[in-house]
């Protein structure tokens, strides 16, 4: 609209609600349930000792509307496993809930379950000159592949662009070397003095980076769940931290582990450094 380019082109909000519980069943599979409603729900392994369940479809009213599981939605992944598990699940067992929103390109389709999750670009300029890219739906399981496609759209106006080459490069904090393996064991002997829980921690956060942020094994204090004083520090001086909810539960899940007084004392931590 301040553009002066209106479009038909719309934006469906889905929301995707999720629950956490104690681990359902023991091993490391994951499992995909077909519901009765013709969807399929998920059962996977989280954080070693919980099950991660989800997720619903559901139409979501606004941007400005906060996304939360609803009861209805919890109550509705609880039956869902249900169906299938020995001993029931129910809401109260939910440890700790999330949803997220899909902003989905609007095709038209009635319901939600069924609405594409491709993504629509849409190229307006003024005279062959001056684009506006829009950029309708996404998911970041495939936000290289998108950003592809939108230089591509923008190619005829930057006659210097270069080609496509993210496909050969490594996501950030994976470049490993050798092997992953490899760089998990040097990282591990290398801080040997460090509490299991820490290096398990940094390695399975930071990958790549886990060495860089040990740097010389003084991490200040454990907050527990392999938290630390220095990866604290990293958060907000590299990550953009600011809340607690952006290290217990953005950056880290220890939140579904921390007591009330460690999350005390991460939160006077935080406020220091930001």
């Amino acid at each position: 609209a301040r553009l002066g380019r209106p479009s038909a082109d719309r934006l469906r909000l889905v929301r995707g609600s999720h629950i956490v519980v104690p681990a359902l069943y023991p091993g490391e599979h994951a499992f995909i349930l077909q519901n009765d409603d013709r969807r399929v729900v998920f059962m996977i392994p989280y954080e070693a000792r919980f099950t991660l369940v989800g997720t619903t479809d559901v139409a979501h009213p606004s941007a400005a509307e906060p996304a939360r599981a609803t009861d209805a939605e919890v109550e509705y992944l609880c039956r869902a496993v249900n169906r299938y598990l020995a001993r029931p699940l129910r809401p109260q067992d939910a440890v700790w809930t999330y949803a997220g929103v899909r902003p989905l390109y609007d095709d038209g389709g009635a319901d939600p379950s069924k609405v594409t999750r491709d993504y629509a670009l849409r190229v307006d300029d003024e005279a062959g000159e001056a684009p506006v890219l829009s950029v309708f739906g996404g998911k970041i399981t495939t936000y290289r592949r998108l950003a592809e496609h939108a230089l591509e759209r923008l190619r005829p106006y930057f006659a210097g662009m270069g080609p496509p080459w993210t496909a050969s490069t490594p996501l950030a904090a994976s470049d490993f070397g050798a092997s992953r393996a490899e760089a998990r064991a040097a990282f591990f002997a290398r801080h040997a003095h460090l509490p299991l829980e820490v290096r398990q921690g940094l390695f399975r956060r930071h990958g790549a980076r886990a060495m860089q942020i040990a740097g010389d094994g003084d991490l200040g204090e454990h907050y527990g769940a392999g938290l630390t004083e220095r990866e604290l520090a990293w958060f907000v001086e590299h990550e953009w931290a600011r809340e607690l909810d952006d290290v217990l539960w953005r950056r880290t899940k220890a939140g579904l582990v921390l007591e009330e007084a460690a999350r005390r004392r991460v939160r006077a931590a935080l406020e220091r450094l930001a």
